[in-house]
């Protein structure tokens, strides 16, 4: 496989940038471009009426500083930032198809049962709906610290 383009989405987690190495190391084996997202979910509302609230907004400053101090670990890598916002899988997708990356490598936190179901799955909708080949590495667990990787494409 030949990349010029490899996506990095990332959520801030310990286990999303984990795997941040293993997508420098094949930006810089295949000499391409890294990029690096993040996409930041709006604000819920909740209630309705005079009873409605919004949650607080983060501060899009702060998240794009947050967001510039990930960067390859390799020098050599040339990497861009994009800040994002909406659905995490529907605009990591719709980016890595407006950049016609060759590969996206992201982490997963690798929830199981209920959790999963609360919280939905990111990655797998991005292995299930992306256009490219997806590399998922899992978060690393207390007992091992090493990510473990799987490998997903997508026909």
């Amino acid at each position: 496989m030949s990349a010029k383009k490899i996506l990095f989405p990332t959520d801030f987690s310990p286990g999303s940038n984990s795997c941040l190495e293993h997508a420098t190391h094949l930006a810089a084996s295949q000499g391409a471009t890294l990029i690096i997202c993040h996409v930041e979910e709006p604000p819920l509302a909740y209630g309705g009426g005079e009873m409605y609230y919004g949650l607080p907004i983060r501060d899009e400053g702060s998240v794009q500083k947050i967001l510039e101090s990930i960067v390859p670990s390799d020098p050599n890598v040339s990497f861009e930032h994009r800040l994002l916002s909406g659905d995490p899988a529907t605009e990591i997708l719709h980016l890595a198809e407006e950049e016609d990356v060759s590969l996206i490598v992201l982490g997963t936190h690798g929830r199981t049962g209920l959790s999963r179901m609360l919280m939905g799955s990111v990655a797998e909708a991005i292995v299930r709906r992306a256009k490219c080949p997806v590399l998922t590495i899992k978060e690393p667990t207390e007992t091992s610290k090493e990510p473990t990787e799987t490998s997903s494409t997508v026909e």
